[in-house]
């Protein structure tokens, strides 16, 4: 086989790429393939396209022009396999985003696929939808399908409702009126015993409480002794394999609930008295001896020194910060120290003179 026809795969082009000595032969290797697919494209050879557009990927990954290729990722997405479907909607994430120009030239068609693969039949191509729009969506966009997203949070497959949670969060920074219409349907999630869903539920209800005043009431109100309920849960659970990281319980979740609580109890009193008690418990509990340990007893710390507490677990909170700066990891110790400059003035308030001219120097 011609190794420059279009027929050429993908692990024949990068074997001919890697195997050149200088840039020159990359270049002329790089220049001939595109060359090739250039003329397959024009010749709108149908078996070949989505083989070619995975070698322009690559390309653009090596930082060639591949500009000539953007508009054969829709005549992927438009092909009803899920192979050409895949391949179509990586090639529109990677080459393309909102700020190109040529995007604004083919939104119509761009907003037709998708709405047609986001009630598709088969998940996986529900899956790689929502993907893309959580990637490259426009604000134009977001408004389009904001009513189909939001039904998918509803959707059987857990791995949906993740997607379609994340693609919520591109949706509603990009467009911050429509996060009322999600309030209702983020609360659902937190009510989730599937990890990644509720993961994503919790970052989707952080991002609204951010750009929605309504939505920040809303959460405080009604879900955070459930929040507080389900991290008192995760600490207080069995070992799972499934969740575990270094003998602690999914603590990529304890970190995720504890910036969620940060954010509804500061500011009110109500809500910080709520989780007194379980930020005590993930304080005192959580082993420090451990990567993943360390990184929930600092978003503790961080949460602690945000919200109305008590006197005495505000010093709790001073003390661990103080335990990471004796620590003689250096990577710990300054890490924490430069993260948090806030704590530090607390922690100097309350150590002796001769500890802080010693920390200072």
């Amino acid at each position: 086989m011609n190794p420059f026809s279009s027929g050429t795969r993908l692990r024949d082009m990068i074997r001919a790429i890697r195997a050149c000595k200088t840039a020159a032969e990359e270049r002329a290797v790089v220049r001939k393939e595109c060359a090739a697919i250039r003329a397959a494209f024009s010749g709108n050879d149908q078996d070949c396209r989505h083989r070619n557009l995975a070698k322009l990927m690559f390309i653009h990954i090596l930082g060639y022009p591949t500009h000539f290729g953007r508009m054969e990722c829709l005549k992927l997405i438009a092909s009803g396999g899920f192979p050409e479907k895949r391949i179509g909607y990586l090639g529109l994430m990677l080459l393309l985003d909102e700020r190109q120009e040529v995007l604004m030239l083919v939104t119509n068609s761009l907003k037709q696929y998708p709405t047609i693969d986001l009630n598709h039949s088969n998940q996986y191509i529900v899956g790689l939808a929502l993907c893309a729009l959580g990637n490259i969506c426009s604000a134009e966009m977001a408004r389009d399908l904001a009513p189909e997203v939001e039904r998918l949070l509803q959707f059987r497959d857990p791995n949906i409702r993740k997607k379609a949670a994340l693609c919520s969060i591109r949706i509603i920074k990009k467009v911050p009126d429509l996060a009322e219409n999600f309030i209702s349907s983020a609360a659902a999630l937190l009510k989730e015993k599937h990890h990644g869903v509720l993961i994503t539920g919790v970052q989707l209800c952080t991002d609204l409480c951010k750009v929605s005043a309504e939505a920040l009431e809303y959460f405080r109100k009604r879900c955070t002794e459930g929040l507080v309920k389900v991290l008192k849960d995760v600490v207080n659970s069995p070992y799972t394999p499934e969740y575990d990281v270094a003998g602690i319980t999914d603590p990529f979740l304890h970190i995720h609930l504890l910036r969620l609580l940060r954010v509804l109890g500061h500011g009110d009193a109500y809500a910080s008295d709520c989780m007194n008690d379980i930020l005590a418990q993930v304080a005192t509990k959580t082993e420090p001896n451990k990567n993943a340990g360390n990184a929930i007893l600092y978003a503790c710390v961080e949460t602690i020194m945000s919200i109305e507490v008590n006197s005495g677990l505000r010093v709790l909170a001073i003390n661990i910060l103080g335990r990471f700066l004796l620590n003689r990891d250096n990577n710990i110790r300054f890490s924490f120290a430069a993260a948090h400059p806030k704590c530090i003035c607390g922690l100097m308030v309350n150590l002796s003179p001769s500890f802080s001219l010693l920390y200072l120097c």
